[in-house]
Formats: structure tokens, C-alpha cells, sequence
């Protein structure tokens, strides 16, 4: 049995007789005694050191599982439960959110839920998000840690409209696939099994060669493998295949792509006629006997998102217009998704100086999310997937960025002398008065002053949404 949350909320785990089962309010989930004993030893599941997949602690008589700044699905322990964790942020939620005390940015009051606000919600598109990281290449390159999958745990069946991992994955193989096809496929050596008639090449092949030939008194046919140089070579086989996969999903859930199906659909039209003349029959043992090119690098992360797409339908194409699915265990990282994000977005809006926007700049075991050293235009940036921002802050998050504007390497870089101090700028989610114009002089004529710090400003930034009725 699941249990369903939206990021950042929370819920009550209570201990209830059979007649109380059903939840009185919303936020809380009654539960047998036999049950409620098992999440005595559940703890927190951690993403890293700066996320958590869920936050679990004992309140009083009940438990309370709150979730963090990821979504995904993954068991709950040994309860028997999964938890389910989906981007749907409401708008009056997030006025609700951003409301909470400046004083105490970390408390964790759960909210009731939200009501109507001029007939519409809106669902944070994810998908969108990916697909604007993924088509930049600076961003595309720093994707690597966004998501983790649970091979070995067992698989979680849900409905195929609740799933979050698939389509993800998707959106990365045909983003990197199309990098691929517009650099141009790799050519290389590959094995051919051919009956040539009245002569010989490469090695023969004397079982088949018996077989086909000697037996029939085919005298004349010799049954040869040999090396050829050309396309048709095993990883290229493999990623039609995976596009094969991919083209059927999109087709048979186009629901789940939301706003972005035109342009997945696109992405598959522009990658197909480069494997016309292609084979798609490949094994596992000719794909580990690739090597690898630094030359054609977005071959081994192709390849392995592709195994990951392929494993998640056990290889069977039937499965992917099926109504439930079995998933494994996975969580995505939200705020990383929004660091990129906003990067790919400066990068994209910043043609002329993509190279003075550095991304996760590192030093002393820092790595600050995004350092501009335009010499008219000198800022550090954390972006924050927050929403305290909108009336508030975060004093913690401000020292943090602060911290990052005094260390010596980020000076040297800027080349700034003196008692200068170097502007910082937090951004964060505005889904109502974001900017979407990312170019470096917008960001400067829009930002805000927070008040209580010297050269520490907050931006907006609008994401993508998925609008509907409530």
C-alpha cells in the first residue's frame, strides 16, 4: 500500500482502532497496531549531504514523514508501504510556504491543504526543466548525479500515469541521442558472418561452414566472418533499439510528456532517419567489448541510460503501452535540477559570455553554484529551491553565499583587490512574479535588495508549469 505526498509536505502516521481507520483531515494516515510498530525502525533516508529522499522522526504518540526537496518512489523500511513523493506544488501552497516565520526557516508545521485559487493549480514540469538542461551542453555535462535507481531493491507496481522515473529517463537518451546524431554516428569495426560463393575472406568458419555447406553439397560457398569498418557496428545497434523503445513509449503515453511532447516527438523525427540503414539485433557480450572514444563521449552515457530503459521493461517492447508497471526504487534531485537549470538558462541567455559563467566552481572542498566573472558584471550565485524567498529569508543560506564571496580563489578569479566586496545573489522559484529573461543585464535590473545585508540581493525565477483546473 502507497503513501502519497507532494514535495515539501508532510503527514501524521497514527495509531487507530479498525472503526477510526479512515483519516478524519487530511495529513493523517490511521493505521492497524500491527503496522504502526513497524515503522518504529524506520529512519530518514538521506539523497546527500544536503538532501534527504524523506525525513521520518517520532512526534509525541505518532510518527510524522515529511517530504524534502526530491521526488520519487521508494519503500518506506520494512512497513510494506512505499512512499510516493510527486512535483505537484499548488499556488496557494507556495504562498502558504513562503510565508513560514523568518525566524524559523527550518520548521517543519505541516500546512492544510490547499484550496482553490482562480480555479487553477499548477504541477512544477520537471520534464520541461530536464529537457532546457539537457540541450545545453555545458548543463548536459553535469547531469551524471541527478537521479539514483534502486537496481537491487524490489520493484514497486503503480499506475503507468504515476511514473516519474520512465519519462525522465527517456527525455535524457533521446536529448543525448540527438547530440549524437548532430555531431554524426561513429563508425567502426564490426564482425560479419556471411556464405561467400567461389571465394574466402577474413576466417572460415568451419562448423557453420559444415554446416551449411558441406552437408547440402554446396562445394562452391565458403561460410566466413570478417571485419568490416562502417556504422552497422554494436553500439549503434544498441541505441536503435533503444529508440525503438523510446518511440513507443512516447507514443503510447503521451500524457506523461505534458508540454513537451511536440518537441520529444521532434527529437525522435530528427534521430531516426540516421539509423535507417541500421541493424537493431545486438548483444551483451559485443557491448562489452566496446572501448572508449573521448572523441565520441556521449556514447558511454547513451549506452548507459539506454541499459537503464531497457532493463526497466525487461526488454520487452509489449510492455511499454501496459496500464501498470513494476518501477524500482528511485529519487531525483530537485534542487540540482534547479541549479542546472538556471544555468542552462544563463548560459543560453549569455551567447557571448557563456565562458565567464562558471558553473559549481570549486575550492578548499567548496563548490559554490554559479560565479559570473564578466569583468562589467562580477556575482556569486547559490541558486535555492526555496520558497521562503518570495517574503522572507534564509540566514543560514545568506552566510553560506557570503562565505563563498571571501575565499581568496573566488577573489583571484574576479581579480579583486582591495576591501571589495563582491555582490551575492540567491536565487530561487517565483511561480507568479519569476523572470524568464536570464540574460545578465535583466537579472541586474531585476533583482531585490535583502535589506538586512550589505551586496546580498534575491532573484525569482519563473519555472516551468503544468497549468489545470482544480
Amino acid at each position: 500500500m502507497g503513501i502519497r505526498l507532494s514535495e515539501h509536505r508532510s503527514l501524521s502516521i497514527r495509531l487507530a482502532d479498525d472503526e477510526e481507520l479512515q483519516p478524519k483531515e487530511e495529513g493523517i494516515v490511521n493505521i492497524h497496531r500491527s503496522t504502526f510498530e513497524l515503522f518504529e525502525s524506520l529512519v530518514s533516508k538521506p539523497f546527500n549531504h544536503s538532501s534527504h529522499c524523506f525525513l521520518f522522526q517520532r512526534k509525541e504518540a505518532d510518527y510524522e514523514l515529511k517530504a524534502d526537496y526530491c521526488i520519487g518512489l521508494d519503500w518506506l523500511g520494512k512497513t510494506d508501504r512505499y512512499l510516493y513523493v510527486e512535483p505537484k506544488i499548488n499556488s496557494k501552497y507556495a504562498k502558504l510556504f513562503d510565508k513560514k516565520s523568518e525566524r524559523d526557516p527550518d520548521d517543519n508545521t505541516k500546512h492544510e491543504k490547499s484550496k482553490e485559487v482562480g480555479g487553477s493549480i499548477f504541477e512544477l514540469d520537471y520534464l520541461s526543466m530536464l529537457l532546457q538542461v539537457t540541450s545545453v551542453e555545458e548543463s548536459n555535462e553535469e547531469i551524471k548525479d541527478l537521479v539514483k535507481i534502486d537496481w537491487l531493491a524490489q520493484p514497486i507496481t503503480i499506475e503507468q500515469k504515476d511514473d516519474r522515473l520512465t519519462p525522465f529517463l527517456m527525455v535524457c537518451f533521446l536529448q543525448i541521442l540527438k547530440n549524437i546524431v548532430r555531431k554524426g554516428l561513429k563508425k567502426n569495426y564490426y564482425k560479419v558472418q556471411e556464405n561467400l560463393n567461389n571465394r574466402v575472406k577474413g576466417k572460415i568458419l568451419v562448423g557453420q561452414h559444415i554446416k551449411q555447406n558441406v552437408f547440402k553439397n554446396r562445394f562452391t560457398t565458403t561460410y566466413c566472418e570478417y571485419q568490416q569498418f562502417g556504422y552497422d557496428h554494436p553500439e549503434n545497434r544498441f541505441l536503435k533499439k533503444v529508440l525503438q523503445f523510446a518511440t513507443a513509449y512516447v507514443e503510447n503515453n503521451k500524457s506523461l510528456f505534458g508540454t513537451i511532447y511536440s518537441d520529444i516527438q521532434h527529437i525522435i523525427n530528427y534521430c531516426r532517419p540516421a539509423f535507417t540503414l541500421i541493424s537493431n539485433e545486438v548483444s551483451d557480450y559485443e557491448l562489452k567489448q566496446t572501448k572508449y572514444n573521448p572523441f565520441y563521449k556521449e556514447y558511454s552515457e547513451a549506452l548507459q541510460t539506454g541499459r537503464h530503459i531497457l532493463k526497466r521493461f525487461a526488454y520487452n517492447i509489449t510492455q511499454t503501452s501496459s496500464k501498470e508497471i513494476a518501477t524500482p526504487p528511485f529519487w531525483i534531485d530537485m534542487p540540482r535540477l534547479f541549479e542546472l537549470y538556471v544555468y542552462s538558462k544563463m548560459i543560453e541567455a549569455n551567447p557571448s559570455g557563456r565562458k565567464e559563467i562558471h558553473f559549481q566552481f570549486k575550492t578548499y572542498g567548496n563548490a559554490l553554484d554559479i560565479l559570473v566573472s564578466k569583468p562589467d558584471f562580477q556575482m556569486v550565485i547559490d541558486a535555492k529551491y526555496k520558497l521562503h524567498y518570495q517574503h522572507g529569508q534564509v540566514h543560514d543560506d545568506i552566510r553560506q553565499v557570503a562565505g563563498y564571496a571571501r575565499l581568496k580563489k573566488v577573489r583571484e578569479k574576479l581579480k579583486v583587490t582591495g576591501d571589495t566586496n563582491i555582490p551575492c545573489l540567491i536565487i530561487y522559484p517565483d511561480m507568479e512574479n519569476g523572470i524568464e529573461d536570464f540574460s545578465l543585464e535583466n537579472i541586474r535590473d531585476s533583482f531585490t535588495v535583502i535589506p538586512a545585508y550589505y551586496k546580498v540581493y534575491k532573484l525569482g525565477v519563473k519555472l516551468p508549469a503544468i497549468y489545470g483546473n482544480t
